[in-house]
Parts: C-alpha cells; structure tokens; sequence
C-alpha cells in the first residue's frame, strides 16, 4: 500500500507538470464539448484523435485520453437531462430524472448533482484503483460464463420490474429491445438473423442509433405531435444552485454509487451500462420520495452518475494489470497503448512505472478541472432550454441524424434511426418505459453469448448455469426482487384473514 502511495506521488509529479496539465484541461474541453453531441461518445473521441497524438509523448498522450474519456461521460449527462437525448449509452440513465427535473425548472440542479456525481464517482473510483486494483483484477479473473450470464439476468429482472407503470409493459419493453438485440449475425454460427437480406445489418444495429433514436426521436416526435395540438409550454430554467435540502438528498447517493460502479467496471460485464441501471434501481429503493421517481428525483440522477464516473476507474484495473479491456473505450486505449509499443499486462507496472502512474494521478487532476469548469457552467447549460422548442427539437433531428451516420457512414443507418424512432413514439403513447428496451440490446447479445458459453461448458446441462457460489447468489437476489411485492402483500393478506 506505502509502495503505492510512493509511485502515485511520482505520478502527481509527472501529472502536474504545465504540459501534461495542458493536455488534461484539453480532454477535459474536448471530451466535454463531444460527448454533448449525441451519438459521438467517448469511445469515438478517442479513436478519432489517436491519429492527432502521433507526435506526442506516450505519457501526455494518454492524460489526454483520461479526460476525454471523462469530460465525455459528463458530455453525454448534459443533453440527456436538459433533452432527453443522450450522448453516450452510459447516460441513458440519467434522462429518467434528469429531464423531468429539467422540464420542472430544476435543469440546473440536475446537472450540478450530476457534476458533483462525476467528481466523487471519479475520485473514489481511483482510490479504489491505487488500492485494490490486484485484488480485484484476481476476482475478474476467476468470474466465468454462468457468472456473466447471472449477472445479465439480474440487470434484466430489476430495470422491469421497478420501471413503468406495471411489470408487464416494463417485460414488453425488454422483449422489443431483446428482438432488436438479434438483428446481425450470430456470433457463435454466423447465421445472419433478421437482417431481411441486407449486408449492413449484418453487424447489428449500433446501440448508439438504437438509444438515439428511443430516446431523441421518439422525444422530438413526441413533442412535435404535442405542438400540433397547442404547444407545449416553455420549460423554466430555475435557480442556479443546489439548495441543501438537495445535498442532504443526495450526498448518501453520491457515496454509494461508486461501490456499484467501480466492481461492475473491472469485470468485462457491459461497462458503465449495468452498473448506472442497479444504481438507479438501489436509489429508488432506498429513497424517501419513491413518488417522486419517473418525476424528477434528484437521487436517480445522483447516484447513477456517481456509479457511471467509478466504473470509468474500475475499467483501467483490468486493462492496465491484465491487459483485457471491458469497455469501447479500453479497447480503444488498449489499441493506443500498443501503437506506442507498450504491451499492458501484469508487467506494465514495472516497465512503465512514469507513464501508469502519471496516468492514475491525472485521473485525480481531471476530475478537479471536470468539476471547476462545469459546475459552474451548469445554469449556462440549463438556459438551451429557453430555445423555442421547435427550433430545439429540429436541431436535436439533425444532430442525432449526423451521429447515427457518424457511427458507420451508411444511408441505412438514418431509415434504421428513423424505424426506431418511431418504435420509440409509440412505445411513449402506450406508456411502455424506454429504458428495458435499451438494456434489452445493450446486454441481449452478451447475455445470449454467455448463456451458450455456459451451456457448451457444462454439456448442455441447466446446472451449469448454477454451479459457482456468485451465480448462486445472484440468482437469490433474483428471486428475492421478484417476489418481493408478494412478500409485501403478506401482511396485508394475514390483517384481511384475521379480520
């Protein structure tokens, strides 16, 4: 521990240098301003700028990276509290109760929990890295097949069964997600599914085009069949600050978050997607206002993007010590650290003590400039509200039309937008909840992975899903989340018996 504490104090020698400060404040802005534009995440940002950081130095390259990867994730928070439409996947979430607190006047509020989240997120993310990554990087090793897939199952059961109206729209909106999952080939046969014999569909619908589309789409024409109906009233921007009855609301979601957060990051089980959903989940459970939820409460903006910024840490353990990237944007790192000739591993730590350390501390400095840059930009963020909201919603079409064709470069991609969009219309008009359909194609495809990757381990036997102590235990708390409204009943049913 004193050793690392040692080598952290040579990185904030090598983080605070001007130009790797420079650097820093640079992914920070750059990561920031991309990340507002919807369909154009993190992952993106940084493969688009590899080539730009030919003539840099490995050190300042990826400090440059760090803060790109987290001004972006902050980015995509922004539009999708203050339009509904998020940036990047890992801020679906945060459209839940962020946009109706955005529409109820409290847009800045919503954003300043959300920056404040970012910044505890980030900062006990990366603790938890200087400490624990071996630890946890053994714990991602030992986790196999019927682990991922409990996990999956745990993500699918909670997102339907504490969202909408009743468990059977939320189970509706899975299944829709779950069928656009399978359009492509079949990772495991090749077999092309629901691909209507085209070669574009054959790598699957992007989740960029699909949570663009149920989100901005279904939102833009929600709204424009509202305004032909007498308008939709001009949305308040509110005080600029958070009151302390807020912090008193949100300062217990704010810790929490990135103990769901950071473990989910270091394990190759869906980035900051399931973690950002069971936080949302664990808030709402946990809270006092539970009416409040689906209405604007500030702790289901809080504690998801608390959990989003420490899953962001948590991917660096597994990539740095085991080489095994668990997100897009690992990947992406990954592919730069070897254009530098630096292979990470166990050995990275050793090799290259500047560089791995240099990047930790920058994690720590980025999230000081992440946060003194945005909180106070927050009620200048919440005034996009006072565009007329057909000039708004017209530049929300065409911004989300150019990030769907960013992502592969196809005509297609903007008629699948379009289909989706229109799913997304009519899921809002029947009250289905967006967000089951989101995970549904986020984790669809893993999840159908890991099953069969189980079942070939175990020969085909179900009890292969079932045979290690984690899964075991995932799959109680399954069963406990669905029986818990009966469990509640309970009592009420003894009290009617007795009477």
């Amino acid at each position: 521990m004193w050793d690392s504490l040692n080598s952290l104090m040579g990185g904030f020698e090598t983080a605070l240098t001007p130009v790797n400060l420079l650097w820093a404040a640079v992914g920070v802005l750059l990561g920031t301003a991309i990340g507002v534009l919807p369909g154009i995440g993190p992952a993106m940002a940084v493969a688009l700028l590899l080539p730009v950081t030919y003539g840099l130095e490995p050190t300042g390259a990826f400090i440059m990276f760090a803060g790109i990867y987290y001004g972006a994730m902050f980015g995509g928070s922004t539009t999708s509290i203050l339009l509904n439409t998020p940036g990047e996947s890992a801020a679906v979430v945060a459209a839940m109760e962020g946009h109706p607190m955005a529409k109820a006047g409290r847009g800045a509020q919503a954003l300043a929990a959300a920056a404040i989240g970012h910044f505890a997120g980030g900062m006990i993310g990366t603790i938890l890295l200087v400490a624990l990554a071996p630890a946890v990087a053994a714990l991602a090793v030992d986790i196999g097949a019927p682990d991922y897939f409990a996990i999956m199952v745990l993500a699918f059961i909670a997102v339907t069964s504490v969202l909408g109206s009743s468990r059977i729209r939320g189970l509706a909106s899975l299944l829709i997600g779950l069928t656009i999952g399978l359009v492509g080939l079949d990772r495991m046969t090749g077999q092309s599914r629901l691909t209507f014999g085209s070669l574009e569909l054959a790598d699957g619908v992007d989740i960029v085009i699909v949570a663009v589309g149920l989100f901005a789409i279904g939102e833009a024409l929600w709204v424009a069949a509202h305004l032909r109906r007498g308008g939709v009233e001009a949305i308040p921007v509110g005080r600029p600050w958070l009151g302390r009855a807020d912090v008193r609301r949100t300062w217990k979601s704010w810790l929490r978050g990135p103990l769901i957060g950071f473990p989910f990051g270091a394990i190759p089980a869906g980035g900051a997607e399931i973690p950002t959903f069971l936080s949302y989940v664990t808030e709402k459970r946990l809270s006092k206002h539970r009416d409040e939820f689906g209405k604007g409460a500030i702790e289901g903006v809080a504690g998801p993007e608390s959990a989003a910024s420490a899953s962001a840490a948590g991917t660096l353990v597994s990539m740095l010590t085991l080489g095994l990237p668990t997100t897009a944007v690992a990947a992406v790192m990954l592919a730069a650290f070897q254009q530098y000739g630096i292979q990470p591993g166990p050995l990275l730590f050793e090799r290259e003590p500047d560089l791995v350390w240099g990047l930790i501390a920058s994690l720590f400095v980025g999230m000081v400039l992440l946060l003194a840059l945005n909180l106070p930009l927050a009620p200048l963020w919440a005034k996009l509200l006072r565009i007329p909201r057909p000039y708004l919603y017209a530049g929300i079409l065409f911004f989300a039309s150019v990030g769907a064709y960013a992502v592969g470069g196809e005509a297609l991609d903007l008629v699948v937008l379009l289909i989706i969009g229109l799913i997304g219309f009519g899921m809002r008009r029947y009250g289905l909840p967006v967000l089951p359909a989101v995970i549904g194609v986020i984790l669809g495809p893993a999840a159908e992975q890991q099953l069969r990757r189980a079942l070939q381990i175990s020969d085909g036997s179900v009890s292969g899903l079932v045979n290690t102590p984690f899964s075991i235990a995932v799959y109680a708390i399954v069963a406990l989340l669905l029986a818990w409204p009966l469990l509640k009943k309970l009592p009420l049913l003894r009290r009617g018996g007795a009477s």
